[in-house]
């Protein structure tokens, strides 16, 4: 496993923003993170498999 991911890197990776991203915590929505101490940590190879599981968008 390589580097985990920061809410920033998260952030730049899928272009929203930080907050939008804690609030989705709140719901329960977005992909899965992981609390070690007090910073939420994602791994990179979770958050692609969560956004190719995602809906794909209709023009």
């Amino acid at each position: 496993m390589g580097k985990l991911w920061s809410v920033e890197d998260l952030s730049e990776f899928l272009g929203i923003p930080v907050n939008t991203l804690y609030q989705w915590r709140t719901k329960k929505y977005g992909p899965p993170g992981r609390r070690i101490g007090k910073y939420v940590k994602y791994d990179p190879d979770e958050v692609r498999a969560w956004f190719h599981a995602q809906p794909k968008a209709v023009a």
